[in-house]
């Protein structure tokens, strides 16, 4: 029986090339691909700073562009000029660079599917090769040196005091620290409640603070009470705290304390805290629900230990002691 070719079936490769074909020739822009772009991504839940970076990373580009462009020159050789600009005009790192070009690709590859552009320009370029990063922490000493820096008789330096104690304690990120909310400090039980629309994973995580943070956080929470705000950490104001302005602060502390030699940031706490714990004795599993993560292989990166780490470490478990003794 001879058989008959069927007519072209709803959804097939050949009708949604002409569908998107159809929806190319809209005249739209850069700026309104992406406004629309967010629209959609903020129908999925993200949290604040995910949203916050879409948008950073954008005007990135759009300093680049100099302005709006229409969608007929949203092309693959802008966008590696654009990556070519970052890393040899700017200056900036791989890693820097990478941050950038993945969410460039998420906004280019939803573009691509609403039919806004004809060209799948995501699929034509991709995040730098970079070694694996040797993730830098602080030592004991340089923490020491910090806080020196601080004057803790002012309600700000006494704050900034607190802040550090609470970062290195719970190995949060920032975003989860300044969004930290009084009713969620449990200090009887000597936990931190994190929401899930505050957290990277959507997931709420009670996060343990040792004694010595319970008394600073007692003291700290009975001086800034009279603020009335709902966030643990205020400005002396009482106004919420902007990350770039912690950031700020922390680095300022670094020049004061001499530390040269590596970044002064929220997420080298995070890795000193997650380092000294297992240092201490801690065990990677107990680790992985502090830090929030769901896969092990990022806990493995936020505990890299530098040659002396191990030593001393080696010098303390050696399978010789199970043998002879210290």
């Amino acid at each position: 029986m001879q058989s008959v070719r069927k007519s072209q079936r709803k959804g097939s490769r050949s009708a949604q090339n002409i569908k998107r074909f159809k929806q190319s020739e809209q005249k739209m822009t850069l700026f309104e691909m992406f406004e629309r772009f967010m629209v959609f991504k903020q129908t999925e839940g993200l949290a604040k700073p995910t949203i916050q970076g879409y948008y950073e990373h954008f005007y990135y580009l759009n300093d680049y562009l100099g302005g709006d462009v229409p969608n007929e020159e949203v092309t693959v050789e802008l966008f590696r000029n654009y990556i070519g600009y970052m890393l040899n005009d700017q200056g900036l790192k791989p890693t820097t660079v990478n941050v950038r070009i993945r969410t460039n690709r998420a906004f280019l590859r939803h573009c691509f599917q609403e039919g806004w552009i004809e060209i799948p320009i995501h699929e034509k370029f991709k995040p730098i090769k970079t070694p694996e990063d040797e993730i830098q922490s602080f030592t004991p000493a340089e923490i020491k040196e910090l806080l020196n820096q601080i004057d803790d008789s002012r309600f700000v330096g006494f704050r900034d005091k607190v802040m550090i104690y609470v970062l290195l304690d719970t190995m949060v990120r920032i975003s989860e620290l300044l969004n930290m909310r009084r009713s969620n400090v449990d200090l009887k039980s000597g936990y931190i409640k994190l929401e899930p629309h505050e957290t990277k994973t959507k997931r709420s995580r009670s996060v343990p603070i040792s004694t010595k943070t319970i008394k600073l956080l007692e003291e700290y929470m009975s001086e800034s009470d009279d603020f009335g705000s709902e966030y643990l950490f205020v400005s002396y104001d009482g106004r919420e705290i902007l990350s770039n302005t912690w950031r700020r602060r922390l680095t300022e502390l670094g020049e004061m304390a001499g530390i040269s030699n590596k970044r002064v940031s929220p997420h080298t706490f995070r890795h000193t805290g997650a380092l000294f714990y297992i240092m201490n004795g801690g065990d990677p599993f107990s680790l992985q629900k502090i830090l929030g993560h769901s896969d092990m292989s990022m806990v493995r990166k936020y505990i890299q230990m530098t040659d002396s780490d191990v030593k001393r470490q080696h010098n303390s478990f050696s399978p010789l002691r199970s043998i002879f003794g210290r």
